[in-house]
């Protein structure tokens, strides 16, 4: 009896263990995402990165999504809640949502799908070797402010004074700020700098900017700040008849002049390519941190033409896209 007792149980192990692969359950791995905002391109960019690593939202990966909606008191809210749901990777778009996901938890990995300097704010020990549990892409590219004033000067021919509507308290602001003076200083253009801390001083600082008699803006408030109002923002660049340069292609889609700046989709594609490697084993702290390589230039004529300015043609000539 014992011995057919112990046949029983043998078999029973060995068969239990010859179950096919797909009898057995498949944990699904569960991806964070901390935003400010909430942009469908930069949602779709980030899931179109994922299917050409053959990851199917709702199929083989979920992605749950929180977005403070330019109300950074949220913030810690949506983190925490990330990290208690045990996701198995958080993507922060963003410095601020990177801050409160890094308070939030020293364990589950981060990637980092944008951040303007991730050493600087304490991220990463070094793009080269991250040493902690963050990961990701920067958008450390000291030539686009000397870019974008470049295109206005080449736009205004006149331009000696900009407006630099900026956020005092952002992440980074530092190191933009000084590289902006470096360049203005070569172009010979003296800078005016206006802080925006909230989404409702865009009004008050348009005012401003046109009793300084600005010849230009240049936009670097943050874009959980300016991105909800950017319609607004664009309206009130056209009522001020001020150019206007924005980082990112949402302003101009949205009415606004002219952007120069990192391709955010292209950030938000690479992204799932950390989290692939981080789902396959990868330590964050051993992934370097990586660097814009695609940037975009957006013109808006019908915005041009609403401010009465005139496109030169070799500078319509170089840009990635004309909206009429």
């Amino acid at each position: 009896m014992k011995s057919k007792l112990f046949f029983w149980l043998l078999t029973t192990v060995v068969l239990a263990n010859a179950l096919p692969a797909e009898a057995q359950p498949k944990i699904i791995p569960r991806i964070g995402y901390l935003g400010g905002t909430s942009l469908a391109a930069r949602a779709a960019a980030f899931q179109g990165g994922l299917r050409e690593l053959g990851y199917v939202p709702g199929k083989n990966i979920v992605i749950e999504y929180r977005y403070t909606d330019g109300k950074i008191d949220r913030y810690p809210a949506l983190a925490a809640e990330l990290a208690r749901l045990k996701v198995d990777v958080i993507v922060s778009a963003g410095s601020t949502a990177t801050h409160f996901v890094k308070e939030a938890t020293s364990t589950i990995p981060i990637v980092m799908s944008q951040d303007s300097d991730p050493v600087g704010n304490g991220f990463v020990a070094s793009l080269a070797h991250p040493g902690r549990n963050i990961t990701g892409l920067s958008t450390l590219a000291p030539e686009i402010r000397g870019k974008q004033l470049e295109l206005l000067k080449e736009i205004v021919p006149k331009l000696s004074r900009v407006a630099v509507f900026e956020t005092s308290t952002q992440p980074g602001n530092a190191q933009a700020l000084k590289e902006i003076d470096l360049v203005a200083g070569a172009f010979g253009v003296k800078l005016q700098y206006l802080d925006v801390l909230g989404p409702n001083d865009f009004e008050a600082t348009f005012r401003t900017a046109g009793r300084e008699r600005a010849d230009a803006v240049l936009m670097m408030v943050p874009g959980r700040i300016a991105i909800p109002r950017r319609k607004e923002i664009a309206d009130l660049a056209v009522k001020s008849r001020l150019p206007a340069t924005y980082p990112q292609s949402q302003y101009v889609e949205a009415g606004g002049l002219m952007s120069y700046g990192v391709s955010e989709d292209d950030l938000d594609r690479r992204a799932a390519v950390y989290v692939d490697k981080i789902l396959k084993g990868a330590k964050p702290a051993d992934l370097p941190v990586e660097q814009p390589t695609k940037f975009e230039f957006i013109i808006n004529l019908k915005a041009a033409k609403q401010i009465g300015l005139t496109i030169p043609p070799n500078v319509l000539a170089r840009a990635d896209r004309v909206i009429r």
